[in-house]
């Protein structure tokens, strides 16, 4: 039924290998946010080509935007022959440092053994490429489509998204009657669909001390050993039970079905700006501690809080001189599309028809845009879905697969004309 919008996705299949080579080229990354502006402006350029219409929208007053480094956005819409849905594609253009451990340049946009390399190759230069082509395709096959298509490239997603979808999801671009179905083409394996993602709250724990000589340490108050005790109290009381509680959402990996917290930083007393010199002999009067707490369907947001806080509590009530402070950094709900929603059906035929299985039901035991998404534009027919492999994301040698994209650009073009035009041939 839809073999002349296959072989339209199947003739593009340099021109995808090509667009996600360009894509990695630009050094997209975040922090501190590089070349962002130069990436939209490329997007939007293809794009403005093909007839659509494109707005470069600058996240201004969000975390990290500056004339040095613009939150810098792309948005693109191109509106049928005739009223209908709109179907937005979204992926975020930034990516995490390269790091160290490559064997190829990891900006170059390597192709070879039917690979691209390069960071931001999977986590999501791949999926945004073809979503695009998947798009291009669609609109040659069947140019006479109901409805609209919308794509956006957004940056910021790495570090929580406030650039980039939350701000543009603030000023309705993530709403009905604008957008009816979202699909983000975050790396979930390209034979599955991601309903959403576990919750998630940042926090910074601080304890308190008081500074005297590091030869007198009697006469202060350590605040990094009364992080000591925060951490002994984390160690005996709070992982044991957090790894006790289990989840129903279908959360890939297994061991990401349970509560988990991670430590994400510790910093106190002398910083690491004397080097190559000495420390000064100081007691710390003060100790950050970074946390990144996951939590689950089941469980409350002000629970999940309540947990950390009686343990800091129970340590200002029995321990000397203990005293903390602690700042929300950011809280998410856990989100999970129902298997009924009509994009999750949409793609799931596409799956369907290209690998002739039914698709595999996960969450992410991250969070992704589709936050804000739901909690901002308040659109909840929204899934990820795209190719490459999740376990390569942020490591050395990142690449997806050019098969895996072409078959993934197909599902997402089936999906498009599930959604637009019933799935008629």
């Amino acid at each position: 039924m839809t073999d002349r919008l296959l072989q339209c996705v199947e003739a593009r299949t340099d021109d995808l290998v090509a667009l996600t080579a360009d894509l990695i080229r630009f050094p997209t990354v975040n922090p501190p946010g590089e070349a962002y502006r130069p990436c939209a402006e490329f997007i939007a350029a293809r794009l403005k080509k093909r007839g659509f219409g494109v707005e470069l929208i600058r996240g201004e007053g969000t975390p990290g935007d500056n004339d040095r480094y613009p939150r810098v956005n792309v948005v693109a819409r191109f509106d049928g022959r005739s009223p209908g849905p709109t179907v937005h594609f979204n992926s975020h253009i930034d990516v995490v440092e390269a790091g160290e451990g490559w064997t190829v340049d990891p900006f170059a946009g390597v192709v070879k053994d039917g690979r691209v390399y390069g960071r931001g190759a999977c986590d999501m230069k791949g999926g945004l490429a073809a979503s695009i082509i998947a798009v291009e395709a669609f609109m040659q096959a069947y140019p006479d489509f109901p409805g609209a298509i919308e794509i956006s490239g957004t940056v910021d997603e790495e570090s929580g998204g406030f650039g980039g979808v939350a701000y543009l999801a603030g000023k309705g671009y993530f709403s009905k009657p604008k957008v009816d179905h979202v699909i983000i083409p975050e790396p979930l394996n390209k034979d599955r669909i991601c309903l959403g993602h576990r919750g998630v709250w940042w926090a910074e724990i601080e304890t308190l001390g008081e500074i005297a000589h590091g030869s007198m340490p009697f006469l202060g108050d350590n605040a990094v050993r009364h992080m000591g005790a925060v951490l002994a109290a984390f160690e005996a009381d709070l992982f044991p039970a957090l790894d006790r509680k289990q989840t129903s959402m279908p959360v890939v990996p297994e061991g990401a079905r349970r509560s988990t917290m991670n430590i994400n930083s510790i910093h106190g007393g002398q910083t690491e700006d004397f080097r190559p010199g000495l420390p000064s002999p100081n007691v710390p009067d003060s100790c950050r501690l970074t946390i990144d707490r996951r939590f689950l369907l089941e469980e409350k947001l002000d629970e999940v809080k309540r947990e950390v806080i009686d343990i800091l509590d129970g340590l200002k009530r029995d321990r000397r001189k203990f005293d903390y402070r602690i700042r929300d950094v950011m809280e998410v709900q856990p989100t999970m599309t129902e298997r009924d929603a009509p994009v999750v059906k949409a793609v799931a035929d596409g799956i369907m028809q290209v690998f002739e299985r039914e698709p595999e039901y996960v969450i992410s035991p991250g969070t992704y845009d589709q936050k804000h998404v739901a909690r901002i534009g308040h659109l909840f027919d929204c899934i990820a879905y795209g190719p490459g492999i999740l376990d390569l994301a942020h490591r050395p040698d990142e690449w997806v697969g050019i098969e895996d994209m072409v078959q993934s650009a197909k599902v997402m073009a089936i999906g498009m004309n599930v959604l637009l035009r019933s799935g008629r041939s």
